[in-house]
């Protein structure tokens, strides 16, 4: 993906949003990490104060439907629910440690759960 991509926000437009797993591996084939990524995506979805008008999961990405976040930009959100993701996935007993974007090219864990980007 080039860098010098620019993402407009602010028009009150629909985005379609679509991130991968790290080197698109079927890490989310597990129905309890699906479960659990819906509910942090529920969690971000009430901070930010944005409508999710329809997802899909699939074991190695994940598609959205969303409005424009009344907090924050879209930016923001995958961001959070990201992290937040990880981190749940961390305070479940998994020992994931989460990963900051200037420590790699990915976001997650030691093992790398998520792709850099959207």
């Amino acid at each position: 993906m080039p860098h010098d991509v620019h993402r407009f926000y602010g028009a009150g437009d629909l985005h379609f949003v679509t991130f991968s797993c790290h080197q698109r591996q079927p890490l989310l084939s597990d129905a309890r990490r699906r479960d659990l990524l819906l509910e942090i995506l529920e969690r971000v979805r009430r901070r930010y104060r944005l409508v999710v008008l329809g997802y899909v999961v699939m074991p190695e990405h994940l598609h959205l439907l969303l409005s424009e976040p009344q907090r924050e930009t879209l930016s923001t959100v995958v961001q959070a629910l990201k992290l937040g993701f990880v981190r749940s996935m961390g305070n479940s007993g998994k020992s994931l440690i989460p990963r900051s974007r200037k420590g790699g090219r990915t976001w997650g864990t030691q093992q790398r759960f998520w792709q850099s980007r959207f």
